[in-house]
């Protein structure tokens, strides 16, 4: 089981200034900006922030909930060799698992919780990921 979980991919976090955030990130602490979602009408909403090796932090801005003990968490992300496979097998453990879907980031996605309703994503990168791309701009 654990030779299908290639690592952590992102770690998501609601903010309430985007603006503010990235600044910190990347200007402050020297991160670098990989990409951000835009909808449909044109509006920046989110970003990807580059933070070592095939690692990222993801940001989206929002109302942050304060609510004790979650802050602005979202969720953690775990990079999988293979979304279809992983979905199965984690099925075959008793474990519920969403659909996968291909996520608009050109990424396959599938979604499981804790115990403690702690939401995990499980990411499939493909050729046509925006984080794949980010990854090899970067040399990686």
């Amino acid at each position: 089981m654990a030779e299908m979980i290639e690592g952590i991919a992102h770690a998501c976090y609601r903010v309430r200034d985007l603006n503010r955030a990235v600044k910190f990130y990347c200007d402050e602490i020297g991160l670098k900006q990989a990409f951000e979602f835009i909808n449909k009408e044109g509006r920046r909403t989110g970003v990807y922030i580059h933070v070592g090796g095939r690692g990222f932090i993801e940001l989206f801005e929002g109302e942050v909930l304060e609510q004790k003990g979650t802050g602005s968490y979202l969720h953690l992300c775990l990079e999988v060799d293979d979304i279809k496979a992983t979905a199965i097998g984690l099925r075959g453990r008793g474990i519920e698992v969403s659909d996968p879907r291909f996520g608009g980031d050109g990424s396959w996605q599938a979604w499981i919780t804790d115990p403690d309703g702690n939401r995990i994503e499980l990411m499939q990168y493909t050729k046509e990921s925006k984080q794949e791309a980010a990854l090899r701009a970067a040399g990686l």
